[in-house]
Formats: structure tokens, C-alpha cells, sequence
């Protein structure tokens, strides 16, 4: 555990121990809060950040679009070699969502996936309910060819839609990461007990109609330390090999 720690030291010192770990270094797990930040990923459009007004903006090399750190927002940056695990990026992605899932999990909430748009997202109406969300990502089994051999599957249904559809949610976890070498850097942010308003100055995470929750607005009360704590033991249980 970091404590809170700027965000700008931090995005160099991931930068520095990924650039010249080897084979043989230990892998690590960072878990942190940061003061008051807008960082941009590398799909950034400057007409996603609204009003920066007195928050940072820091420019990063992960992946995704604009997104908001601040205090009461635990965030993890797992520095793994992925190679050493065994898994590719995709699968690091659902592990990453997995652990977030099971962490909300433990605090009476259900966390979703939506088609086309990484992140955890909760019910608005009823952040509890285990209902199967329409817009979950949807796969689609082994279809047999001509020869009678199988396509690979299960596969992931294409999309009706480029635009994922958020209907009723709430975006209560963002990920954004980075892999060089196999490895991997920054991480998930999980929203506990924020301020929430600096979100309303950006597109979050480039999406106009995208609402951002907390654990705290949909009635859990639970201390940063304890969200933490909960979060780096599942992302130590779903991020092993």
C-alpha cells in the first residue's frame, strides 16, 4: 500500500521499473490513491476533457480516453510479466474486471461487463440485483464448416452497435493499461467515497451520456482501507497464474 501519492511520480516510477526489470524480477502490486488528476489516455480527444479548470491534466501512454483520479478512489497498478503467468492481455483484462466483480461482490453488490466497453458498471436502480444485463458481452458457440470440422469458439459476438449501450448504469470501476515486453502497467480504478463532481468536467472515459458512481451513492459504507485491502486480495487471487 502506497498511500495517497501523486499521480505524476508514480506514472514515471512504473514507467522506470518496467523499462529495466528482467526475467528474474518480482513481480508487484501497487495500490494507491491520488490527489485531485485528469489523465488522458492514448485515445484521447481533446473534446472528451470539458473544464479542467484547476485539476492536472497529465497525458499518459495507456490505453482508453479521459478519466478522473482523486481521494476515495482506490487504485491498483498490477506490474506483471504476463508471459511468466501464462496469460495474453485479453484474458488479463477479464482478470482485472473479475477481481473488481468479486471485490463488489463482497460488499453485497453486483458488478456488470457491458459489450464494447471496458470497466465494471452496477444497476442504477438496484446496484444488488443479479439480473443478466441485455448489454453484457455475449458469446457465440463453435459453428461447424463445410468439411465438418469446428470453428474455434466460444467467440465473442459482434456488436450491433459501435456505441455500447449504458442504459441504467452507473460506471463504478475504469481500467486503462499499458503492456511492454509482456509487461504490464498502470491498472483499474475502483470509486469508493469521492467527490464525483469532476467527472461532470469530462466525457468519462469518452463516452457523453456515461454516468460515474461510487460505492457511497449506492449505499455502501465502507472506509478507502477497507475497499483496498478486499481489492489487492482478489486482484492477488485472479491475476495468478
Amino acid at each position: 500500500m502506497l498511500g495517497q501519492v501523486p499521480y505524476p511520480p508514480t506514472y514515471t516510477a512504473m514507467q522506470a521499473f518496467t523499462a529495466t526489470r528482467s526475467a528474474e524480477t518480482p513481480d508487484r502490486l501497487w495500490i494507491c490513491e491520488h490527489p485531485p488528476v485528469f489523465t488522458l489516455g492514448l485515445a484521447s480527444r481533446a473534446k472528451h476533457l470539458l473544464a479542467s479548470g484547476e485539476i492536472a491534466v497529465v497525458a499518459t501512454n495507456r490505453g482508453g480516453q479521459v478519466t478522473y483520479h482523486g481521494p476515495g478512489q482506490v487504485v491498483a497498478y498490477p506490474l506483471l510479466d504476463l508471459k511468466r503467468h501464462g496469460y495474453f492481455v485479453k484474458e488479463y483484462v477479464y482478470r482485472l474486471e473479475e477481481a473488481v466483480i468479486r471485490t463488489l461482490l463482497a460488499f453485497g453488490i453486483t458488478g456488470h461487463r457491458v459489450a464494447g466497453a471496458p470497466g465494471i458498471y452496477v444497476r442504477l436502480d438496484d446496484p444488488r440485483s443479479h439480473a443478466v444485463l441485455e448489454q453484457r458481452p455475449k458469446k457465440i458457440e463453435a459453428s461447424a464448416t463445410q468439411d465438418g470440422s469446428s470453428s474455434q469458439g466460444p467467440q465473442t459476438k459482434p456488436s450491433q452497435s459501435t456505441t455500447p449501450d449504458f442504459t441504467g448504469l452507473g460506471k463504478i470501476a475504469a481500467l486503462g493499461i499499458k503492456v511492454s515486453r509482456h509487461c504490464t502497467y498502470h491498472g483499474v480504478a475502483l470509486n469508493v467515497a469521492m467527490d464525483l463532481s469532476p467527472f461532470s468536467r469530462i466525457d468519462p472515459c469518452g463516452y457523453p451520456s456515461l454516468q460515474t458512481v461510487d460505492l457511497s451513492t449506492i449505499g455502501v459504507s465502507v472506509s478507502w482501507q477497507e475497499a483496498a485491502d478486499v481489492l489487492g486480495l482478489k486482484l492477488l487471487t485472479y491475476l495468478s497464474p
